[in-house]
C-alpha cells in the first residue's frame, strides 16, 4: 500500500482559447531557452561576443530535433510502422519521442556548420554550452510525466509515480525514472561547472565529461525501464549505446589532454568572418589604391603643382628673374 506517490496530470495539453499548450512542447522550449541563456553568459566568461551562442544555436536546435526524432523512430520503428498503427504518426513530436543520442548527434552537426560560417572553434563553443545543455535535459524529462511515458518498474516507494490507465500502459504506480533522469542531469550539469573550474577544461573536454557523466547515469536508469525496447544480449539497446558513448567520451578526455593541454586563449576572432566580407575589404582596397593612382597622375598634369611644375611653372620664374634683374 502506497503512502504517497507523485500524481500523473490528467491531460499533457492545456488549451489556450484556440491554442494548445502541449506540456512536452513546453519542457523541451524553456530547456533550449536555458540552454541559451547559461551557455552565452559561460561563452561570454571565456571571452566570446553576446549573441554568438544563440546564434549557432539556431542551427543546432532544429537539426537536434530532427535527429532526436530520428533516432527515436528508427529504434522503435514497431510503434509507426507495425500492422495496425499509423505511419502518420511518427511525425506527431508532441507526443513524445525524441533520442538524446540522435539530437546530440545531429545537433553537433548543425553547431559545426554554425560555428564555421562565424569562424571559431566548435569544441571551445561545446564545452561552453555543456552544462546548459544537461540542466535543458534536467527540464526537458518533465515532458515525460505530462505525457505518462518512460517510468520503471513497479514500486510502492513514496516517490512513485501514478500511472493511469491508457494505451500501452497499466494503471499502477511505478518508479518515475523522469525524475531520477532529472536529477541526475542537475548533478552533471553541477559537475561540469566545478570540474570546468577546478581544472581549466579546454578542446572540447567539458563537453566530453558532460557527455561521459550523462551516460553513467543513463545506464542504470534505462535498466530500470519497463516500456519496450529493443534488446542485444539481454540489454536494452539505450544501455549498449550508453555503453559505448562512455568509452568514446573518456578516451576522448583522455588524449585530448596529452595533444591539447590547457584552455583556448582565444574563442572568437575579432574580426567580421561574414561570408563575402574578406572579399569586400579585398575590392575596397585596390579600388582605394587605384584613386591614389588617379590623384598622382592629376597632380604630375597640374601646372600648378610644387613637387614637378609645368612649362607654365618654368615661363613664371624666368620672367621673375628678369623683372629682379631689371630693377638692379
Amino acid at each position: 500500500m502506497n503512502l504517497a506517490s507523485i500524481p500523473s496530470p490528467s491531460t499533457g495539453v492545456i488549451e489556450l482559447g484556440p491554442i494548445p499548450l502541449r506540456g512536452y512542447a513546453f519542457c523541451i522550449i524553456i530547456g533550449v531557452f536555458v540552454a541559451v541563456w547559461f551557455g552565452n553568459k559561460r561563452w561570454i566568461a571565456r571571452g566570446g561576443k553576446a549573441g554568438t551562442v544563440a546564434d549557432i544555436a539556431v542551427w543546432a536546435v532544429p537539426f537536434g530535433l530532427v535527429g532526436g526524432r530520428l533516432y527515436h523512430v528508427i529504434t522503435d520503428y514497431q510503434l509507426y510502422f507495425s500492422e495496425g498503427e499509423n505511419w502518420v504518426d511518427a511525425f506527431k513530436i508532441w507526443e513524445g519521442g525524441l533520442g538524446i543520442w540522435g539530437a546530440i548527434a545531429f545537433g553537433a552537426v548543425g553547431a559545426w556548420i554554425g560555428c564555421r560560417r562565424r569562424g571559431i572553434p566548435l569544441p571551445a563553443w561545446a564545452d561552453a554550452l555543456a552544462p546548459g545543455i544537461a540542466f535543458a535535459q534536467a527540464i526537458g524529462r518533465w515532458g515525460n510525466w505530462f505525457n505518462q511515458e518512460l517510468y520503471g518498474k513497479p514500486t510502492d516507494l513514496p516517490w512513485a509515480v501514478e500511472i493511469s490507465e491508457g494505451a500501452n500502459r497499466v494503471a499502477g504506480t511505478y518508479h518515475p525514472t523522469f525524475l531520477y533522469e532529472s536529477l541526475w542531469c542537475i548533478g552533471v550539469a553541477l559537475l561540469v561547472i566545478w570540474a570546468d573550474r577546478r581544472f581549466n577544461l579546454g578542446h572540447g573536454r567539458a563537453f566530453a565529461l558532460y557527455v561521459a557523466a550523462y551516460c553513467a547515469g543513463r545506464a542504470w536508469i534505462e535498466y530500470m525501464r519497463v516500456d519496450e525496447a529493443h534488446h542485444i544480449l539481454g540489454l536494452r539497446l539505450n544501455v549498449w549505446t550508453a555503453i559505448i558513448v562512455f568509452v568514446l567520451a573518456v578516451v576522448y578526455i583522455v588524449v585530448s589532454a596529452k595533444l591539447r593541454p590547457g584552455r583556448e586563449e582565444i574563442v572568437e576572432p575579432d574580426r567580421d568572418t561574414t561570408p563575402g566580407k574578406d572579399a569586400d575589404a579585398k575590392d575596397a582596397e585596390q579600388d582605394a589604391d587605384a584613386k591614389d593612382a588617379e590623384q598622382d597622375a592629376d597632380a604630375k598634369k597640374d601646372p600648378l603643382s610644387k613637387d614637378e611644375p609645368g612649362e607654365s611653372g618654368k615661363d613664371l620664374t624666368a620672367e621673375s628673374t628678369e623683372a629682379a634683374a631689371e630693377k638692379g
